[in-house]
């Protein structure tokens, strides 16, 4: 049963699925499935090798203290040695990679111009936030990064976690900029949480690579995003430091492989953040 679930995989990846299955799906109806479960890890190791700076973590109800009986699991398989932080959100969990995502914060802090779009439902298009909302949200980040720098300097184990609460602050943006995107979106919590991107044209950006060292032929998708094609001109230079800085990081890690980095225009009818 269990190799037939996996598809016949290495040992390795048959502790993988355990491991999700037994520290993350407790109370699901239905357990997690093999090639989920292996995508999950796929998507772990990418932070823990310095591909991405966070992982938002969505398979299903497991809390962060599931998460971080998982990930143990993961570092007794060997799969993910380096230091890495479960960070509470009002019951989201984020995963990160400490020194990568206190960097990626400090990054967008100095950035000119301040990499937010706002898609406030009351705008006809998209358009880079102006110097007081940019600096509003410079301010929750530089919050989160002193939280994050004292939970580092706090923790002693391989696996640490905290909980910070973020008064006032739009999630969909914070998350976005930890996640490593180039462009994070915003809008006005005020308004209404709907947004302007309807049947506009989206220049959405996939980054994915192999990944041997779970399983052979294993697809993981590192970074999914967009950005509104009217504003790629002016966050060129965010777009290109996010493509070199990915090609950089790749070149030196050796659990992927065959990085494949593209982009295409869609137009939804609706867009959800």
């Amino acid at each position: 049963m269990g190799a037939e679930a996996t598809g016949g995989s290495s040992p390795l990846a048959l502790r993988l699925v355990a491991a999700a299955r037994e520290e993350l799906g407790a109370g699901a109806r239905r357990r997690l499935p093999a090639a989920r479960a292996l995508q999950l890890a796929g998507e772990v190791l990418a932070v823990a090798a310095g591909l991405k700076p966070a992982l938002l973590y969505d398979c299903g109800a497991a809390g962060p203290a599931e998460l971080r009986r998982y990930l143990e699991r993961l570092r007794e398989a060997g799969l993910a040695p380096l230091r890495l932080h479960v960070l509470n959100v009002e019951g989201s969990a984020v995963l990160l990679h400490p020194g990568l995502a206190r960097r990626r914060l400090a990054a967008v802090l100095g950035a000119r111009p301040a990499p937010f779009v706002d898609v406030s439902a009351g705008r006809q298009c998209p358009v880079l936030c102006g110097p007081a909302q940019a600096e509003a949200i410079r301010s929750h980040l530089a919050t989160l990064l002193a939280h994050l720098s004292a939970a580092e300097a706090a923790s002693a184990g391989p696996v640490s976690s905290s909980e910070v609460v973020p008064t006032g602050w739009n999630l969909c943006t914070i998350v976005g900029v930890l996640l490593g995107y180039p462009a994070a979106y915003t809008f006005s919590m005020e308004e209404s949480t709907e947004n302007c991107l309807a049947l506009v044209p989206l220049r959405v950006f996939t980054a994915q690579a192999s990944c041997p060292r779970i399983k052979d032929s294993l697809g993981i998708q590192i970074y999914s995003f967009s950005i509104p094609e009217s504003l790629c001109g002016e966050l060129e230079e965010a777009l290109d430091a996010w493509c070199e800085e990915l090609k950089e990081a790749f070149s030196a890690q050796s659990d992927f492989v065959g990085l494949c980095i593209s982009s295409e225009v869609v137009s939804l009818p609706a867009v959800a953040l």
